[in-house]
């Protein structure tokens, strides 16, 4: 079965590094994504601390690599293009921000996603900026897992919001604070998404969404990906806790809500999912524990296609 998955560091990790995109040994180059049945990945360029000249060095990497392997991968811009890479056997590759710190509060920044093609965006991660809180507290310098984070947006991380929407830029909330989540999320009409999340009800720390917020952005249409870090999954094996995370969120918001979000690149090696080589283990595990085909597809790409599609066009 294809699948989709929602976040990966990737690109981050690659250029930073001076790694090739296609097989330079990371959890989700090109040819690991091929050999799982990826039927599109969501790059993020993640940029903590960075400022807009390093966005742009990421940016362009990812472009020029793409470029590069063009045989292999097709950037997505609409949802046709999701059926384009299907029809053509290539990967497709949605461009996504982790963290738009990097415009230090300058809404007008926003205006150069829109020219990179960037599909999804989140306002923070870990630590406080100009648009919001993050679900981490931290004292002393260590994070607080079991605290929860009630402040929220700042005026201007409220404006970027609107700002997104009108964009057609998915809004997402992961490492979002629930004070911003609840802000963005309640009767909102547009789909957001939390791109690697998992439920608080199965693993308790901050990181992870409540039941409240897992209904709202099932409420507005959207999804949540469930992260494959095994701070965020619980003890036990990963497979067995990805599988708890997923029972969770149906039940709790329905199986049009559920999604991938790896976090590949952005975590610790994971024994048994160890890369996107490994993803066809996961979804046959999955569907031999009782996740119904039909379910299982609308968890690997459906819900995703949708959302993207309503969103992006």
């Amino acid at each position: 079965m294809q699948y989709i998955d929602l976040h990966c560091d990737t690109v981050t990790r690659c250029a930073d590094g001076g790694l090739d995109f296609y097989g330079g040994g990371v959890m989700a180059c090109v040819e690991k994504l091929q050999k799982g049945g990826c039927l599109a990945q969501c790059f993020a360029v993640f940029t903590q601390g960075a400022d807009r000249d390093k966005f742009a060095f990421y940016v362009n990497y990812y472009k020029e690599q793409l470029k590069k392997y063009s045989n292999s991968v097709l950037p997505v811009t609409c949802g046709a293009d999701f059926f384009r890479a299907e029809k053509e056997g290539k990967v497709g590759a949605v461009l996504t921000v982790e963290n738009l710190g990097f415009l230090k509060g300058d809404l007008s920044g926003l205006e150069i996603l829109g020219g990179y093609g960037v599909k999804m965006a989140s306002l923070v991660w870990n630590y406080q900026n100009e648009l919001a809180f993050p679900n981490l507290i931290f004292k002393d310098g260590l994070p607080l897992f079991k605290n929860r984070e009630s402040r929220g947006l700042t005026a201007s991380g409220a404006e970027a919001v609107e700002m997104l929407d009108g964009m057609k830029i998915i809004v997402d909330i992961s490492h979002l604070s629930d004070g911003g989540a609840r802000q963005i999320l309640s009767k909102r009409k547009i789909p957001a998404v939390a791109s690697h999340s998992n439920a608080a009800g199965v693993c308790g720390v901050c990181r992870n969404l409540t039941d409240e917020l897992i209904k709202e952005i099932a409420a507005c249409g959207g999804v949540t990906g469930v992260n494959f870090c095994k701070d965020f999954l619980g003890g036990g094996d990963v497979f067995d806790r990805i599988l708890k995370h997923i029972r969770h969120l149906i039940n709790t918001g329905g199986e049009d809500s559920v999604a991938f979000g790896s976090d590949f690149d952005g975590i610790p090696e994971v024994r048994g999912l160890e890369d996107a080589a490994k993803m066809p283990a996961l979804l046959n595990y999955l569907n031999l524990k009782g996740i119904k085909s039909a379910t299982l597809e609308k968890i690997a790409y459906k819900n995703f296609i949708r959302v993207f599609t309503e969103v992006c066009g």
